[in-house]
Protein backbone atom coordinates (compact mmCIF):
# COMPACT_ATOMS: atom_id res chain seq x y z
CA UNK A 1 0.00 0.00 0.00
CA UNK A 2 0.97 3.40 -0.46
CA UNK A 3 1.79 5.86 2.02
CA UNK A 4 -0.18 8.93 2.56
CA UNK A 5 1.87 12.35 2.33
CA UNK A 6 3.58 13.46 5.37
CA UNK A 7 3.40 17.29 4.46
CA UNK A 8 2.03 18.77 7.47
CA UNK A 9 0.52 21.98 5.78
CA UNK A 10 -1.72 19.33 4.38
CA UNK A 11 -2.81 16.89 7.65
CA UNK A 12 -3.15 19.81 9.69
CA UNK A 13 -6.40 21.52 9.61
CA UNK A 14 -6.13 25.84 9.24
CA UNK A 15 -6.86 26.97 12.35
CA UNK A 16 -10.54 29.44 12.86
CA UNK A 17 -10.12 33.54 12.36
CA UNK A 18 -6.93 33.29 10.52
CA UNK A 19 -7.12 35.57 7.01
CA UNK A 20 -10.34 37.23 5.51
CA UNK A 21 -12.81 35.02 4.31
CA UNK A 22 -14.53 35.58 0.56
CA UNK A 23 -17.52 37.73 2.00
CA UNK A 24 -15.30 40.47 4.18
CA UNK A 25 -13.22 40.50 0.91
CA UNK A 26 -16.21 41.25 -1.33
CA UNK A 27 -17.68 43.56 1.38
CA UNK A 28 -14.35 45.93 1.74
CA UNK A 29 -13.77 46.55 -2.17
CA UNK A 30 -17.75 48.00 -2.11
CA UNK A 31 -17.69 49.96 0.75
CA UNK A 32 -14.06 51.37 -0.63
CA UNK A 33 -15.64 52.18 -3.80
CA UNK A 34 -19.01 53.72 -2.33
CA UNK A 35 -16.40 55.86 -0.41
CA UNK A 36 -14.32 57.00 -3.45
CA UNK A 37 -17.73 57.59 -5.15
CA UNK A 38 -18.69 60.01 -2.33
CA UNK A 39 -16.10 61.95 -2.13
CA UNK A 40 -15.85 62.41 -6.11
CA UNK A 41 -19.40 64.19 -5.23
CA UNK A 42 -18.46 66.68 -2.35
CA UNK A 43 -15.26 67.84 -3.34
CA UNK A 44 -15.97 68.44 -7.61
CA UNK A 45 -15.82 71.33 -8.80
CA UNK A 46 -18.97 72.94 -10.91
CA UNK A 47 -16.58 75.70 -12.77
CA UNK A 48 -16.71 75.87 -16.58
CA UNK A 49 -14.23 75.08 -18.82
CA UNK A 50 -12.88 77.98 -20.50
CA UNK A 51 -10.19 77.52 -23.61
CA UNK A 52 -7.44 79.26 -23.51
CA UNK A 53 -6.48 81.82 -25.48
CA UNK A 54 -4.57 81.27 -28.50
CA UNK A 55 -0.96 83.47 -28.75
CA UNK A 56 1.09 83.88 -31.59
CA UNK A 57 -0.53 82.00 -34.46
CA UNK A 58 0.34 83.40 -38.13
CA UNK A 59 -2.80 85.16 -39.68
CA UNK A 60 -3.50 85.18 -43.49
CA UNK A 61 -4.96 88.69 -45.06
CA UNK A 62 -5.85 89.81 -48.60
CA UNK A 63 -3.91 92.43 -50.03
CA UNK A 64 -3.99 94.15 -53.32
CA UNK A 65 -1.98 94.20 -56.20
CA UNK A 66 -0.87 97.39 -55.64
CA UNK A 67 0.11 96.81 -52.13
CA UNK A 68 4.16 97.89 -51.78
CA UNK A 69 4.65 95.14 -49.51
CA UNK A 70 4.19 92.45 -51.93
CA UNK A 71 6.20 95.06 -54.38
CA UNK A 72 9.41 95.21 -51.95
CA UNK A 73 8.71 91.28 -51.61
CA UNK A 74 9.59 91.19 -55.28
CA UNK A 75 13.53 89.81 -55.90
CA UNK A 76 13.41 91.04 -59.53
CA UNK A 77 11.97 94.71 -58.51
CA UNK A 78 15.44 96.79 -59.26
CA UNK A 79 16.77 93.71 -62.01
CA UNK A 80 13.99 94.37 -64.58
CA UNK A 81 11.43 96.37 -65.55
CA UNK A 82 8.23 96.77 -63.84
CA UNK A 83 4.91 98.22 -64.77
CA UNK A 84 5.23 100.40 -61.76
CA UNK A 85 8.33 102.32 -61.67
CA UNK A 86 8.80 105.98 -62.20
CA UNK A 87 10.10 105.18 -65.21
CA UNK A 88 6.92 103.96 -67.28
CA UNK A 89 5.22 107.00 -66.14
CA UNK A 90 6.93 109.07 -68.97
CA UNK A 91 7.92 106.65 -71.34
CA UNK A 92 6.21 105.27 -74.20
CA UNK A 93 3.61 102.80 -73.68
CA UNK A 94 2.95 99.57 -75.83
CA UNK A 95 -0.67 99.79 -77.48
CA UNK A 96 -3.46 97.90 -75.83
CA UNK A 97 -4.78 95.46 -78.11
CA UNK A 98 -8.12 93.66 -77.59
CA UNK A 99 -8.24 90.42 -78.23
CA UNK A 100 -10.89 88.91 -80.36
CA UNK A 101 -13.78 87.10 -79.71
CA UNK A 102 -14.51 83.66 -80.74
CA UNK A 103 -17.59 82.98 -79.87
CA UNK A 104 -19.13 85.36 -82.04
CA UNK A 105 -22.96 83.43 -83.38
CA UNK A 106 -23.87 84.81 -86.04
CA UNK A 107 -28.16 84.09 -87.00
CA UNK A 108 -29.14 81.80 -89.12
CA UNK A 109 -29.83 82.52 -92.92
CA UNK A 110 -32.07 79.85 -95.17
CA UNK A 111 -31.81 79.95 -98.91
CA UNK A 112 -34.81 79.81 -101.00
CA UNK A 113 -34.71 77.64 -103.30
CA UNK A 114 -35.07 79.04 -107.11
CA UNK A 115 -36.39 75.91 -109.62
CA UNK A 116 -35.32 77.74 -112.70
CA UNK A 117 -31.79 77.51 -111.72
CA UNK A 118 -31.84 73.82 -110.50
CA UNK A 119 -29.47 71.69 -113.03
CA UNK A 120 -28.17 75.11 -114.97
CA UNK A 121 -24.63 73.88 -114.58
CA UNK A 122 -25.14 70.28 -115.23
CA UNK A 123 -27.06 71.76 -118.58
CA UNK A 124 -24.03 74.32 -119.69
CA UNK A 125 -21.52 71.61 -119.64
CA UNK A 126 -23.30 68.60 -121.62
CA UNK A 127 -23.53 71.69 -124.31
CA UNK A 128 -20.13 72.83 -124.25
CA UNK A 129 -18.91 68.96 -123.54
CA UNK A 130 -20.37 66.92 -126.43
CA UNK A 131 -19.62 63.25 -127.05
CA UNK A 132 -18.57 62.19 -130.68
CA UNK A 133 -21.76 59.95 -132.10
CA UNK A 134 -20.77 56.81 -133.27
CA UNK A 135 -22.49 53.93 -134.51
CA UNK A 136 -23.50 51.54 -131.97
CA UNK A 137 -23.26 47.65 -133.87
CA UNK A 138 -25.23 45.20 -131.41
CA UNK A 139 -25.43 43.15 -134.34
CA UNK A 140 -22.20 41.98 -136.14
CA UNK A 141 -22.53 39.96 -139.12
CA UNK A 142 -21.91 36.21 -138.95
CA UNK A 143 -18.95 35.15 -140.32
CA UNK A 144 -19.53 31.45 -141.79
CA UNK A 145 -17.17 29.41 -142.66
CA UNK A 146 -17.60 25.34 -143.88
CA UNK A 147 -17.28 23.24 -141.48
CA UNK A 148 -13.96 20.64 -141.55
CA UNK A 149 -13.88 17.31 -141.12
CA UNK A 150 -10.34 15.94 -139.80
CA UNK A 151 -10.73 12.15 -138.83
CA UNK A 152 -7.55 11.64 -140.35
CA UNK A 153 -5.42 12.09 -137.22
CA UNK A 154 -8.09 10.86 -134.96
CA UNK A 155 -6.01 7.49 -134.67
CA UNK A 156 -2.43 6.79 -134.90
CA UNK A 157 -0.99 5.21 -138.45
CA UNK A 158 1.18 3.92 -136.04
CA UNK A 159 2.69 3.09 -132.82
CA UNK A 160 4.65 6.15 -131.14
CA UNK A 161 7.03 6.45 -128.60
CA UNK A 162 7.80 9.78 -126.81
CA UNK A 163 10.13 10.94 -123.84
CA UNK A 164 9.24 13.62 -120.91
CA UNK A 165 10.69 14.42 -117.90
CA UNK A 166 15.03 14.26 -117.60
CA UNK A 167 14.74 11.96 -120.37
CA UNK A 168 13.34 14.44 -123.29
CA UNK A 169 16.47 15.64 -124.09
CA UNK A 170 18.70 12.59 -123.82
CA UNK A 171 19.57 11.50 -127.18
CA UNK A 172 18.24 7.93 -127.91
CA UNK A 173 21.13 5.75 -129.16
CA UNK A 174 19.12 2.49 -130.06
CA UNK A 175 16.85 1.88 -132.74
CA UNK A 176 13.55 -0.19 -131.92
CA UNK A 177 10.67 -1.48 -134.25
CA UNK A 178 7.35 -0.51 -132.46
CA UNK A 179 4.85 -3.26 -133.19
CA UNK A 180 0.98 -2.44 -133.38
CA UNK A 181 -1.65 -4.13 -130.46
CA UNK A 182 -4.46 -6.53 -131.95
CA UNK A 183 -7.35 -5.42 -130.01
CA UNK A 184 -10.76 -4.56 -131.75
CA UNK A 185 -11.12 -1.13 -129.48
CA UNK A 186 -8.53 1.96 -129.19
CA UNK A 187 -6.42 1.80 -126.09
CA UNK A 188 -5.07 4.24 -123.92
CA UNK A 189 -1.35 5.09 -123.93
CA UNK A 190 1.09 3.20 -121.73
CA UNK A 191 3.30 5.13 -119.48
CA UNK A 192 6.40 3.48 -118.21
CA UNK A 193 8.65 5.50 -115.31
CA UNK A 194 12.32 4.52 -116.42
CA UNK A 195 16.15 5.29 -114.42
CA UNK A 196 19.03 5.66 -116.85
CA UNK A 197 22.15 5.46 -115.15
CA UNK A 198 25.07 7.40 -116.74
CA UNK A 199 26.13 5.06 -119.37
CA UNK A 200 22.90 4.97 -120.64
CA UNK A 201 21.55 1.85 -119.78
CA UNK A 202 17.56 2.11 -117.78
CA UNK A 203 18.63 0.43 -114.76
CA UNK A 204 14.52 0.27 -114.04
CA UNK A 205 11.42 0.50 -115.43
CA UNK A 206 8.18 0.99 -113.36
CA UNK A 207 4.37 0.66 -114.87
CA UNK A 208 3.07 4.48 -114.23
CA UNK A 209 -0.55 4.04 -116.50
CA UNK A 210 -1.98 1.49 -117.89
CA UNK A 211 -3.45 1.06 -120.95
CA UNK A 212 -6.21 -1.22 -119.64
CA UNK A 213 -4.41 -4.05 -121.50
CA UNK A 214 -2.58 -6.22 -119.82
CA UNK A 215 -0.58 -7.61 -123.04
CA UNK A 216 0.31 -3.83 -124.16
CA UNK A 217 1.87 -3.16 -120.73
CA UNK A 218 4.46 -5.63 -120.61
CA UNK A 219 5.00 -5.07 -124.26
CA UNK A 220 6.03 -1.55 -123.00
CA UNK A 221 7.94 -2.40 -120.21
CA UNK A 222 9.62 -4.82 -122.42
CA UNK A 223 10.93 -2.49 -124.68
CA UNK A 224 11.64 0.35 -122.05
CA UNK A 225 14.27 -1.40 -120.64
CA UNK A 226 15.63 -3.00 -123.97
CA UNK A 227 16.31 1.23 -124.84
CA UNK A 228 19.82 2.14 -124.83
CA UNK A 229 20.77 6.61 -124.21
CA UNK A 230 23.75 8.36 -124.85
CA UNK A 231 26.13 8.56 -121.61
CA UNK A 232 25.49 11.39 -119.04
CA UNK A 233 26.85 12.53 -116.05
CA UNK A 234 24.28 11.66 -113.56
CA UNK A 235 21.09 9.45 -112.97
CA UNK A 236 18.15 10.29 -114.49
CA UNK A 237 14.27 10.01 -114.01
CA UNK A 238 12.01 10.31 -116.92
CA UNK A 239 8.92 8.63 -118.48
CA UNK A 240 8.64 6.76 -121.69
CA UNK A 241 4.88 7.11 -123.17
CA UNK A 242 3.75 4.37 -125.76
CA UNK A 243 0.82 5.51 -127.95
CA UNK A 244 -0.57 2.03 -129.29
CA UNK A 245 -1.35 1.62 -132.97
CA UNK A 246 -4.36 -1.14 -132.50
CA UNK A 247 -5.32 -3.44 -135.70
CA UNK A 248 -8.13 -5.87 -135.52
CA UNK A 249 -7.91 -9.26 -134.22
CA UNK A 250 -9.24 -10.82 -137.52
CA UNK A 251 -6.51 -8.91 -139.53
CA UNK A 252 -3.90 -10.88 -141.17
Amino acid sequence: MNEPPTDSSVLLPQEQGEGWSRNKLLFFIGFALAVHVALISIFETKKQIVPRTVIGVPHLQLAENASELIALGDPTLFARPNAHDFVTAFWQRPPLVKLPVFNYAEDPRYLSPAPEQLGAVFREFMQTNRTPEAPVNFKPKPRLSEPVLAFDNALPPATTLQMAGELAGRRLLSQIELPSVAVNDVIPPSKVQALVDPAGNVASAILLESSTFAAADQRALQLARNLRFAPAPRLMFGEIIFSWHTVPTNAP
